[in-house]
């Protein structure tokens, strides 16, 4: 195992403040936070709202550097994401709460100068995002406790 305790590459502090969250990652900082309905102060967004962050701006910079190192006319990138919890279809154990599937749904706006063939290859090229390819990945989570 990687053991980053030392010099992670994010940290999260949460304290006393019920469910604020403050997030470091080299030299930046933001809060994360719970919506006031189920305890928290609603002061940032929530852990799923920074994933799809993440996914949303991973998008559009992979797809900005691509029109880029082809000179393509692409003005702006509008990334809007929602996530849900659903059924799994045609499941045989439907009643378990394994059977429901994480959707994500992502629409791309593409402001720009563009054909058809254009605006295609760039929507292949947003599901080649490195936040998106770790998504669809099978993720293994190290957990450990730091040392007292």
């Amino acid at each position: 195992m990687n053991d980053n305790t030392d010099h992670p590459q994010v940290s999260v502090h949460l304290d006393s403040e019920e469910y604020t969250s403050k997030i470091i990652s080299g030299k930046h900082s933001l809060i994360a936070d719970e919506p006031k309905s189920v305890g928290g102060k609603d002061l940032g967004p929530g852990p799923y709202e920074l994933l799809l962050a993440s996914l949303g701006s991973c998008t559009a910079m992979t797809i900005k550097m691509y029109a880029k190192r082809k000179e393509w006319d692409l003005k702006e990138v509008k990334v809007g994401l929602s996530h849900s919890k659903d059924y799994t279809k045609d499941c045989e154990t439907c009643e378990s709460s394994s059977s429901k599937i994480d959707i994500i749904e992502r629409n791309i706006e593409l402001i720009g100068n563009l054909d058809q063939k254009q605006r295609n290859r760039l929507l292949e090229i947003a599901n080649k995002c490195p936040v998106h390819k770790t998504l669809l990945n099978e993720v293994k989570i190290e957990t450990s406790l730091a040392k007292a």
